[in-house]
């Protein structure tokens, strides 16, 4: 019973345009930039922004289907996680969580059963008379998490579960979230602008720029082989598109690479900084791609040191502590870089 989507939705002059399918017991992830149109989908799936065009259906049966057919959220079997999590203040965890089951026509008693089970499954039983005022971030997200899903959703949905959290609480939380995930037989749908919350918890991301999907598939497969800037910036290499003859590569915008890998025609090229070294001098030793680079910025950047270089084509490099105070570089200097061909991912565009 798959969920099946076809987005159109236009506001004033965003238009998403987005197919979408979620299997059961998959867990998909919307990942892309602010003002991608990323919550958009999600209130679209959740009934909370009609659609312009296209169709939602869950096995063949119509939750929205401009003009005719449209079910209203509160008949839709969703459960919603929102960023802020949109937890009642005058009530307690569990009425919080037993507020689903009453709504759907659940008796208050068997209502709180339910509550008080969600509760214990999510580590919070003793929290259970705790007002949202009197629980840590980690906490009122786990309430959350349980609101939704004590009504057995068939489509659950979250709109960046965990970006209200602190560093310190964001792993434990997300760790847990993905446990409940994939123990979750029905379809969910997490949206985030996080790749590392992308990568943990979703069995395959649908990457969305400017209100369409850009590139999708398993995370490992996503981050091999990044198809747009957005999308190599979040995992960290660098990306180019050129013309590949052989082993010779022209790179869109200046600058000819050599590869491992005969190719032919339109390829993109992805290689990790940290294959890049830099040098004072034109580099020599074994034979390599070697090009002369202008230094645009110097920033840390976890444990090394970021470069970003200027020349044909622009480049990223790490490089350590120790290579950096060997170098003395300052933006403006000259240097040389060097990359191995075996370092390049080649792949048609």
């Amino acid at each position: 019973m798959t969920v099946r989507a076809r987005l159109r939705v236009t506001r004033d002059r965003f238009r998403l345009d987005l197919d979408l399918t979620v299997a059961p017991g998959e867990v998909v992830a919307l990942l892309g930039p602010n003002g991608a149109g990323k919550t958009t989908a999600l209130r679209a799936l959740a009934g909370l922004l009609p659609l312009t065009a296209g169709h939602i259906d869950l096995d063949g049966v119509p939750w929205d289907e401009p003009p005719g057919a449209f079910v209203p959220p509160e008949r839709r079997p969703i459960g919603v996680v929102f960023q802020d999590y949109l937890l009642f203040n005058h009530l307690t965890a569990l009425e919080n969580v037993a507020f689903g089951p009453r709504a759907r026509g659940t008796r208050r008693a068997a209502a709180r059963a339910i509550a008080r089970d969600w509760l214990d499954r999510v580590g919070l039983a003793e929290h259970a008379h705790a007002k949202p005022r009197a629980l840590s971030g980690g906490q009122a997200q786990r309430v959350a998490l349980a609101r939704a899903l004590a009504t057995g959703p068939r489509l659950l949905l979250l709109d960046e579960p965990l970006a209200a959290l602190d560093a310190s609480t964001r792993l434990a939380v997300r760790a847990e979230l993905g446990r409940h995930l994939a123990g979750f037989a029905g379809h969910a749908l997490v949206v985030t602008h996080d790749p590392l919350d992308a990568m943990v918890l979703a069995d395959r991301l649908v990457i969305v720029e400017g209100g369409r999907a850009v590139q999708e598939g398993p995370p490992a497969e996503v981050a091999r082989r990044p198809r747009t800037d957005y999308v190599a910036a979040l995992v960290g290499l660098n990306l180019y598109r050129g013309e590949a003859r052989g082993t010779t590569v022209t790179v869109a915008g200046g600058g000819v690479l050599t590869v491992a890998e005969p190719a032919s025609g339109a390829v993109h090229l992805a290689f990790a900084p940290s294959a890049v070294s830099v040098h004072r001098e034109p580099p020599g030793g074994s034979p390599r791609n070697a090009w002369r680079v202008t230094v645009a910025g110097v920033e840390q950047h976890g444990h090394t040191t970021r470069l970003r270089l200027d020349g044909a084509p622009p480049v990223l490099a790490d490089i350590t502590a120790a290579t950096l105070a060997d170098l003395r570089v300052r933006p403006g200097d000259v240097v040389w870089v060097a990359l191995k061909a075996t370092e390049i991912r080649t792949y048609p565009a």
